[in-house]
């Protein structure tokens, strides 16, 4: 019999509200303690959200895993990742298993810079570009291309960092506010600047268990705040999947060209990826170019694509974690997901935050999953940007979608926004 598990989930968005909702439909997990957790995490059966203790704070998070029996522990967001918290647990907590990658991999996500030069080493296909960490260089540079670019924060910024300028004047402004006004803070003490891909853009999460790889259906986020792609950049507004963007025979191309050559290229140079890998990649007229990597499930992309797997979480978590993953099938249904983001007025501005908030019983085959959301006395409060989502699934996209839109009339708060046309252009088609 498969030892029980008991799980640490670092993280309070909707991508750990949505994983515990997976993991909990495995046989095998007994209980799962989210540091922090939110309104979501706080309400699951078996699930103990554990508030007092900071995701940064590794020594705390040892010294708890290991005086609560945990024997699986699984970081959500990137910031732990790039921090190194894989590597302290291996050092100061060996016997505790844990699904992703290493503080070295993670750089993969952590340095922009660092990752198109891997790109250029181990011959992926991605958009021609120069990195910089001086202004006055940058600004030469951008001065003499003659083709539309997109100017990039290396550091994380939380999904923010990047700025698609549609001109000259725009894009010597973006240069500034990164390098000189500190917009995203250290992120931008280096820049990436790339020639700018047309295309349509999808998501692939991969799992891996650093040799083999297994995929989820790919997937198309909607980035902007506003209807029709238009507005700021946010960590995302809403995913469909599967998106017919990429045939299959592509997607063998993306998995023969793409992600098995950065999964062994990543162990060829010595920092082995066990975890899930997110890549973006632009569809263009020549092919498909990859846009950046993750090194983590992509939110909102994680609701949609869970809600679609039908293979058991765990056991595929624990397959990467102990390198075994090719005795697994990942397998998914033939269904399509929807995932609606319902955010805070201001949003991706500034916002007001403990506004309270109560929900409807949704429909069938919806799930909300709550993102910026905390219980605080048994009031159910906004404590984030993006709030919580309606996550749906149907025979078809258009049901799909139809119903996520359902789900998000079950949620009140003042101020609330989300887009009416996610997967909108799919549905055009």
């Amino acid at each position: 019999m498969a030892e029980k598990l008991r799980i640490l989930l670092v993280g309070n968005g909707g991508r750990e509200h949505a994983l515990a909702w997976k993991l909990l439909q495995s046989p095998r997990v007994a209980h799962i303690f989210v540091v922090p957790g939110n309104g979501g995490t706080a309400a699951l059966p078996n699930v103990t959200n554990m508030s007092t203790i900071s995701a940064s704070d590794f020594p705390s998070l040892v010294e708890f895993a290991q005086t609560s029996a945990v024997n699986f522990l699984i970081p959500g967001p990137e910031q732990p990742l790039v921090d190194g918290i894989v590597d302290y647990f291996a050092e100061h907590a060996s016997s505790i298993k844990v699904f992703g990658p290493g503080k070295q991999a993670a750089r993969m996500e952590g340095s922009k810079t660092f990752s198109k030069d891997f790109m250029k080493r181990n011959n992926i296909v991605t958009a021609a570009y120069e990195n910089f960490s001086n202004y006055d260089e940058a600004k030469k540079y951008l001065e003499k291309v003659d083709h539309n670019v997109v100017l990039k924060a290396s550091g994380l910024a939380a999904g923010k960092g990047v700025i698609i300028p549609q001109s000259k004047e725009e894009a010597y402004a973006a240069l500034k506010e990164i390098m000189l006004d500190k917009e995203f803070g250290d992120a931008g003490d280096e820049i990436v600047i790339e020639e700018f891909l047309e295309g349509d853009e999808l998501s692939v999460l991969t799992f891996s268990d650093g040799k083999t790889i297994r995929s989820l259906p790919p997937a198309q986020d909607h980035k902007r705040i506003g209807e029709g792609d238009t507005g700021p950049n946010t960590g995302g507004m809403g995913t469909y999947g599967p998106t017919k963007i990429a045939s299959s025979d592509v997607m063998d191309k993306v998995h023969k060209e793409i992600l098995q050559p950065t999964i062994d290229g990543m162990k060829k140079e010595g920092y082995e990826f066990k975890g899930v890998l997110f890549t973006g990649l632009m569809m263009t007229k020549t092919g498909p170019k990859v846009l950046e990597y993750n090194v983590r499930f992509g939110d909102p992309e994680t609701q949609s694509l869970l809600a679609l797997m039908d293979s058991d979480l765990a056991e595929v978590m624990v397959a990467c974690a102990e390198g075994r993953l090719e005795d697994v099938d990942v397998k998914v249904s033939n269904k399509s997901a929807a995932t609606v983001v319902v955010a805070a007025g201001g949003y991706p501005g500034s916002y007001a935050k403990g506004t309270e908030m109560h929900l409807d019983a949704v429909p069938d085959d919806v799930v909300l999953f709550h993102a910026g959301t905390s219980l605080i006395d048994h009031v159910l409060k906004t404590s984030g940007g993006r709030v919580i989502a309606s996550t749906a699934t149907g025979a078809t996209l258009e049901e799909a979608v139809a119903k996520a839109y359902k789900g998000v009339e079950c949620i009140h708060f003042d101020g609330m926004q989300y887009r009416k046309d996610i997967a909108g252009r799919a549905l055009k088609k």
